[in-house]
């Protein structure tokens, strides 16, 4: 999985991971240590989680057929393939303004907005009594993560 993300979208700085086995392999730690990446088994100032990835696993058990136990790697490797595709390109998320993780990387959820926020707006023109003031759609972040370096004058905080 790194080896393709790092191939794709180039090498991170840091990996935050969890305390697994996985993540604290040998492997790992070598081949990240190869591309110039460190690795960070915890997130100064708050807990040893990682966030992204607890909310993540979070989502991954709350879908109806989500197995409590995956009886062998073939099962749990079908599991994820129908998974993984569905949170990427379906998966709502509120942290994301309800747009897919795959509409916020490649932009698209630009149009979508668009579409949203005229329908609010003329919806708001309709009804004027329903609002106090301007109705204003959400947007995602621009950048979101854990401990970010201190904000600089080319770093864009909006997406929109």
């Amino acid at each position: 999985m790194f080896q393709k993300a790092i191939k794709v979208f180039g090498a991170p700085r840091t990996v935050h991971a969890g305390s697994g086995p996985a993540m604290k392999s040998n492997a790992l730690e070598n081949a990240l240590d190869f591309k110039g990446v460190e690795l960070s088994h915890n997130t100064p100032y708050v807990s040893n989680d990682n966030l992204f990835s607890e909310s993540e696993f979070r989502t991954m058990k709350y879908p109806l057929g989500y197995p409590k136990v995956f009886q062998t790697l073939a099962d749990t490797r079908a599991y994820l393939d129908e998974y993984v595709p569905w949170y990427n390109q379906q998966h709502k998320h509120s942290s994301n303004a309800l747009f897919s993780p795959a509409q916020v990387h490649d932009g698209s959820w630009h149009d979508a907005w668009q579409v949203r926020d005229e329908a609010l707006q003329d919806y708001s023109r309709k009804h004027p009594a329903r609002f106090e003031a301007r109705p204003m759609m959400p947007s995602p972040a621009g950048i979101a993560g854990n401990n970010l370096p201190s904000l600089t004058a080319d770093t864009e905080l909006h997406a929109a």
